[in-house]
């Protein structure tokens, strides 16, 4: 560790992304306590969803998980990135390893990646295609800016909401692909699925998916 480091972690000290708690020696983004105890879907919860094949995660939506991940997606809390991008990296190693040939994410539109600031699932995309040695590209553009999905209502508004959105933005890239399309969290799957539809219609030949977080049944 460098000298500079060593001060910075003692006047700012690397705390746990889920419960806030200074890490001890050797621990790192998560403290033991929160890594033994945060409540995981079993074989990642898997979900099938209109024109994506399957949508695992490794983390419920829920107590601690869910503060952490809404720090992380609205008050510029980026550090997580690298933890969150572990833990879905660990989950598509356990459950789609082998069955994708890209990796990608669902894009914020221009204003609202303006507004925020970042790109949370780009970052996860990133985070998590870096642990498991490979690279995320962009394959999807968001052209139009509508209200957030978490205020949509039913499943079929939340479909309505976003319907025709989404862009392919390179489909000669994706053409006969198999696509693995990261996000924070899957709830009715109305985002996934329509992303999922996107890169069909632009030649994808499967889309596989890793939200983050999952609700939990």
């Amino acid at each position: 560790m460098g000298i500079l480091a060593g001060l910075l972690d003692l006047l700012y000290p690397p705390r746990c992304a889920f419960c806030r708690r200074v890490l001890k020696a050797g621990e790192s983004g998560m403290c033991a306590a929160c890594a033994a105890a945060l409540a995981r879907p079993k074989g990642g919860g898997a979900q099938t969803g209109d024109f994506f094949s399957v949508c695992v995660s490794p983390l419920y939506y829920e107590d601690t998980a869910r503060n952490a991940i809404l720090r992380f997606k609205f008050s510029d809390a980026t550090g997580y990135a690298a933890v969150f991008g572990g833990l879905i990296a660990d989950c598509i190693s356990a459950n789609l390893a082998g069955r994708y040939d890209l990796i990608t994410w669902v894009p914020l539109s221009g204003k609202r990646l303006k507004k925020r600031g970042y790109d949370q699932a780009m970052l996860l995309a990133m985070a998590a295609a870096l642990k498991l040695d490979d690279v995320a590209v962009e394959l999807l553009r968001k052209h139009k800016d509508v209200p957030a999905q978490s205020g949509a209502g039913s499943a079929e508004k939340r479909r309505a909401n976003i319907s025709g959105v989404y862009a392919a933005a390179d489909e000669e890239l994706v053409r006969g692909k198999r696509v693995l399309l990261i996000d924070d969290i899957i709830t009715t799957g109305a985002t996934l699925s329509e992303c999922a539809k996107t890169l069909k219609s632009a030649g994808a030949a499967e889309v596989l998916c890793c939200a983050l977080a999952r609700l939990r049944e």
